[in-house]
């Protein structure tokens, strides 16, 4: 029997949406939210897309605590919040994510359900894709697959990535705390766990054919039923996409609150900043150290209150102070080294 035959509704013909190829995280997003809020349709929905580098973070998780801000930065990698939980993930144009989206949620947490169709054409292109604890796919004891779901009104999805060819050097060094420094062996260390799909599938496969043998295998063939994004789709995309992924309050400030201690040996003396952040922005900042300024601090820490928690608006907010006042020959580059 074919997977199309045992789609995860068990019934209605399911239909593949096209995402018109578009990498832009926050777009792809867009359409899967889209497709759960605005879309009724009751025959399950079936969405692939690949992001370019981006860090993809859980609803409930802190951000500005799950990335490198710097290497993100450098790198241009996009930071973009999802709906459903979870932890981050890093996409790029080797990560292959595929979506089932469905009217009614009877199945929520039922993640066999939903891997079962890719597992099913894995294991029919030779590889030993098995369900391992509640939402992981392994290979050979290593993991290539995280899934995720997210219900609202009555509809759900159920997302998972396809690690193919990642970068997983680059993974791991968006997705850790820029104090660790990253060897060799910690990638070496990281691979011992996770793995890319595309050693264990037919030589010469690249990741457009291995959606195209999902697509057909899910399908049980050729013909594909479509359902097509409209102009007024497109436009609902759009707009979702703006007011909630590319904004900086969606990604970032619906971080949880948190606080931390910063402290560095810097050439006028040590520093140590203790940092209350909430909802992305900085609530309060205390600065100790033995530094020798001659104004005080506090009229710092009061100009710093409020900010985004963001290397470039707190830049932005000390273009013209001088901190000579406060801690003597100081470098603002330094002081911003030392925040964040």
């Amino acid at each position: 029997m074919s997977a199309a035959a045992q789609n995860p509704r068990g019934q209605n013909t399911m239909l593949f949406v096209d995402n018109q190829e578009t990498t832009d995280p926050r777009i792809n997003l867009a359409i899967e939210e889209h497709l759960l809020r605005n879309e009724q349709v009751v025959e399950p929905l079936l969405l692939f897309y690949i992001n370019a580098p981006s860090v993809i973070i859980g609803r409930n998780q802190n951000s500005i605590e799950e990335i490198d801000p710097d290497f993100v930065r450098e790198n241009q990698i996009h930071v973009v919040r999802r709906l459903s939980g979870g932890g981050a993930v890093y996409h790029d144009l080797g990560n292959l994510n595929f979506s089932f989206i469905t009217h009614g949620k009877e199945d929520l947490h039922n993640f066999g359900k939903f891997t079962r169709p890719v597992i099913d054409v894995l294991q029919g292109l030779g590889v030993n894709a098995v369900l391992r604890g509640t939402s992981d796919i392994f290979v050979e004891g290593k993991k290539i697959s995280g899934n995720a779901q997210y219900a609202s009104h009555g509809r759900m999805f159920s997302h998972g990535t396809i690690l193919f060819n990642t970068s997983l050097e680059n993974m791991l060094r968006a997705i850790n705390p820029r104090q660790v420094k990253i060897e060799s062996k910690a990638v070496q260390s990281v691979r011992s766990f996770v793995t890319n799909v595309q050693e264990y599938l037919p030589k010469g496969m690249d990741i457009v054919s291995l959606r195209q043998a999902l697509l057909t295998g899910i399908f049980g063939g050729e013909n594909i039923p479509v359902y097509a994004l409209t102009d007024t789709d497109w436009e609902q995309i759009r707009e979702i996409a703006t007011q909630r992924y590319m904004t900086w309050d969606w990604n970032y400030g619906r971080s949880p609150a948190f606080n931390m201690q910063k402290s560095e040996k810097l050439p006028v003396g040590k520093l140590d900043a203790r940092i209350a952040v909430e909802k992305g922005r900085i609530q309060a900042i205390k600065i100790y150290g033995d530094f020798s300024g001659q104004q005080d601090v506090a009229g710092l820490e009061k100009q710093l209150a409020g900010l985004r928690y963001d290397r470039e608006a707190v830049a932005e907010a000390l273009a013209n102070t001088e901190l000579e006042p406060y801690f003597g020959p100081l470098a603002k580059e330094s002081f911003l080294n030392l925040l964040f």
